[in-house]
């Protein structure tokens, strides 16, 4: 008997829909039927592949309030993000689309002849998505792979099936050919590893945690699958003396909060200068408040519920709710995974808080005192994620952007994701590169081609 996925309400707690599993002999036929796709597809024109997914992006456009509103009940996110990240898979697919007539190779002089490169499709690609942001992150694989004239197949979270696969009908319809892109929703250890593990796919494109990541590397490695792994983060956003203090503590709760913390970029490690740190938790506490918590369906509300009772129990175990705190907001009670927003004072810098991923709405602030301080206390996880640089110095900005060891780095900003620039992590945060204007290319190989001139 197949598995069945259950999909629950997290703002209520409510059971809604279950989604059947899909076994490994199902996960077989399904790279069979891929495959045979991916060969016509990568034989189409690069205009006519463009022209599909440029319907495709016209149909997710059309139906962007539908797909929002299953983001809402199945993820629990705002309405108003959940709308954004539907409009991110059509801009993601749009993007692209332009790629796909400008994935070039190269003529290379060489003596005696001349030489080529070509870039081939890989062939049929695996993405498993996270429940955290279950469109845009399955439409950073799904969107260039196709693209460079691949199959995918799209493993998303057991939690968040629902608009992964509502985005493959869109496709069917808009006239991607039969087999090219399929859903295969399951549970990670039984339809993820029959992917991970399967002679026909030629990558893995896994975001997810660390601990996960390093099985699917290891897995990957016995048959030298190709793999992109962007995996767990603890950010800093470090807040020197001379910043804008109104403004970074402004800020500041939108940078650990949005998702209710469920983000792997999230600054849940806030350094401050000492001499202004006093002032700064002054500023914050405001801010935090300030952080609407409720009914994901409503316009007005900024941060939902946490994923799960489970993720809530996870987030508990590192900080119970009647835990000292220097700064609390509120969060409904009742039905629903709901936990508050909290910031923690006098944290050691090397305590489990301040070093592990929490994935909540959980912030740590820690004192610093000048720029080699800061250095040491940013790098001081084995992550390399993500970062925020706070200062009017624009020097101080450049040796810090240079000296932090991480991937994605947003100055006077908490920036880190655009789909026409590169993103992911250093350290255990991950492998590889997504988006941006080289992200076809991370679909093909290199294929080169030396043509005798000579008699």
């Amino acid at each position: 008997m197949p598995h069945e996925l259950h999909v629950t309400d997290p703002a209520t707690g409510e059971r809604f829909e279950t989604v059947p599993g899909t076994p490994p002999d199902a996960v077989d036929a399904a790279v069979h039927r891929a495959a045979r796709a991916q060969r016509g597809w990568a034989d189409l024109a690069p205009a006519d592949r463009a022209r599909l997914l440029r319907r495709f992006a016209d149909a997710v456009d059309g139906h962007r309030e539908e797909l929002a509103r299953l983001e809402v009940r199945e993820a629990g996110h705002p309405v108003t993000n959940a709308r954004w990240e539907a409009g991110n898979v059509r801009d993601l697919l749009e993007y692209a689309a332009g790629g796909a007539e400008r994935l070039t190779g190269r003529q290379i002089p060489v003596p005696g002849g001349v030489n080529l490169t070509f870039a081939e499709p890989l062939g049929v690609v695996a993405v498993i998505a996270p429940w955290n942001f279950p469109m845009p992150i399955a439409a950073w694989g799904t969107a260039p792979a196709l693209a460079a004239g691949n199959a995918v197949l799209l493993k998303p979270a057991e939690t968040t099936p629902l608009t992964a696969l509502r985005l493959a009908e869109l496709g069917l319809a808009a006239g991607l050919p039969e087999g090219l892109f399929q859903v295969l929703p399951g549970a990670g250890p039984v339809t993820g590893a029959a992917l991970v593990e399967h002679p026909g796919v030629a990558k893995v494109v896994f975001t997810g945690s660390t601990a996960v990541g390093k099985q699917i590397m290891a897995t990957c490695a016995a048959s030298v699958k190709r793999v992109t792994l962007e995996l767990g983060g603890k950010s800093p956003n470090i807040v020197f003396a001379d910043a804008d203090l109104e403004r970074a503590a402004a800020t500041a709760p939108g940078a650990f909060l949005d998702n209710t913390g469920q983000d792997c970029c999230a600054r849940t490690r806030i350094l401050v200068q000492r001499p202004v740190y006093d002032r700064f938790l002054e500023l914050l506490e405001p801010a935090v408040h300030a952080f609407t918590t409720g009914d994901p369906a409503d316009e007005a509300t900024m941060m939902g519920p946490l994923i799960s009772a489970a993720h809530r129990e996870r987030v508990r175990g590192y900080v119970p709710e009647d835990t000292p705190a220097a700064i609390r907001g509120k969060a409904p009670t009742g039905d629903g995974f709901w936990y508050p927003a909290t910031v923690l004072t006098g944290v050691p810098p090397d305590d489990r808080r301040a070093t592990e991923e929490i994935f909540g709405p959980v912030a740590v602030v820690l004192p610093f005192d000048d720029e080699d301080d800061a250095v040491r206390l940013a790098n001081a996880t084995p992550y390399g994620l993500a970062g925020s640089l706070w200062t009017r110095d624009s020097a101080r900005a450049l040796r810090m952007s240079r000296a932090v060891a991480a991937g994605n780095l947003s100055v006077n900003s908490h920036s880190s994701v655009r789909y026409w620039t590169p993103f992911g992590g250093f350290k255990q945060s991950g492998l590889g590169r997504e988006l941006g204007p080289d992200a076809l290319a991370a679909f093909t190989e290199t294929k080169n081609v030396f043509i005798s001139t000579e008699h």
